[in-house]
């Protein structure tokens, strides 16, 4: 069967390309639809121009995002990311397809990955050079048939330990909206910039995503105040059974409190006896606190692939190859 590419550097020609497949009610990971991607754009675009390469074979299609510069191209991507992946369909031959419409493109870089396989292997099919190594950590727990009192007996000591004590000392207010507050929000934005976060990556972006969850109802933003004063805060997404937690930060003023801790708790609750999520995932990065709340560690990945029939290729494949060599030499 013939499998047709198009290139796109519009995100409204990508979504008359697709035609719903990329919305909410397709799509059901927010990482890989149109509305997230829109979001990058408005907000944190990366370096380079957009191209989006698209394959169809008439009844499946596939797009992977990418931001290109010159001859590299890297996954069309933020920091507030925690997956990237094509959208679509996964078949073999729409990634052949998609390779194929990398044309003169010498180096990609995709990340983070949770499951870099199917790519490297469209990529070293081709008669690219693929590396593949671990960026980050994602940390996760099964919650089938758990409520929180259930989940809570699994956690350590240390910590029910610390959130009983504490709650009873520091006395907070918590509030979970699952609808856009301004108020809220301002204390959300008040939070981070006193805490040890500061003003990290793009408020503006964070806003337009609650603003948009905030509509569907996938929205769980908790505000923890003492006496009034915003003190914590965790900002969370519920949807098809699943709890990510996105963002968190608390006073530095107020650490003595353990207001996060305080703060957690209410909203695991709310996800475990309310949402009855069957999973809760923890993001990306390996803060040691995760493993207080979470059970399993999840490798993300990082994907290098080079084209040897251009010149930008051939060196990253040489540089790829003497870095793990000199890393080789060191571990022994």
């Amino acid at each position: 069967m013939t499998v047709n590419i198009a290139l796109f550097e519009d995100l409204d020609a990508v979504a008359a390309d697709a035609d719903g497949a990329l919305d909410r009610s397709a799509e059901p990971c927010l990482f890989r639809r149109l509305t997230w991607f829109r979001l990058i754009r408005d907000h944190v675009p990366p370096p380079g121009r957009l191209l989006v390469v698209a394959a169809s074979d008439g009844f499946r299609k596939s797009w992977l995002f990418l931001a290109r510069k010159g001859r590299r191209a890297g996954a069309y991507a933020a920091w507030y990311s925690l997956r990237f992946d094509v959208a679509g369909s996964h078949d073999p031959d729409m990634l052949a397809g998609l390779v194929s419409g990398l044309g003169r493109i010498g180096r990609v870089e995709l990340a983070p990955l949770a499951d870099p396989g199917p790519l490297q292997r469209a990529f070293t099919a081709a008669g690219w050079v693929t590396f593949v190594s671990e960026k980050t950590g994602n940390w996760w727990i099964d919650t089938k048939s758990m409520d929180f009192e259930a989940y809570w007996a699994t956690r350590p000591g240390q910590l029910r330990n610390t959130a009983r004590r504490k709650a009873k000392a520091a006395g907070l207010e918590v509030e979970i909206y699952d609808r856009f507050d301004q108020l809220a929000w301002d204390a959300y934005e008040e939070i981070y910039r006193a805490s040890w976060k500061g003003e990290e990556g793009s408020f503006a972006l964070l806003r337009a995503l609650v603003e948009q969850e905030g509509k569907t109802g996938t929205l769980r933003l908790g505000i923890a105040r003492k006496d009034g004063r915003p003190v914590a805060a965790q900002l969370w997404l519920v949807e098809n059974k699943q709890a990510t937690i996105h963002k968190l930060a608390y006073r530095e003023d107020m650490k003595g409190l353990s207001p996060g801790t305080i703060l957690g708790e209410a909203m695991f609750r709310r996800a475990l006896d309310v949402d009855r999520v069957e999973a809760i995932d923890y993001g990306t990065g390996d803060d040691p606190y995760k493993q207080d709340w979470m059970a399993e560690r999840r490798p993300l990945w990082r994907l290098l692939a080079f084209n040897p029939a251009d010149p930008l290729g051939l060196l990253g494949i040489a540089r790829e190859k003497a870095s793990a060599l000199v890393r080789k030499v060191r571990n022994r």
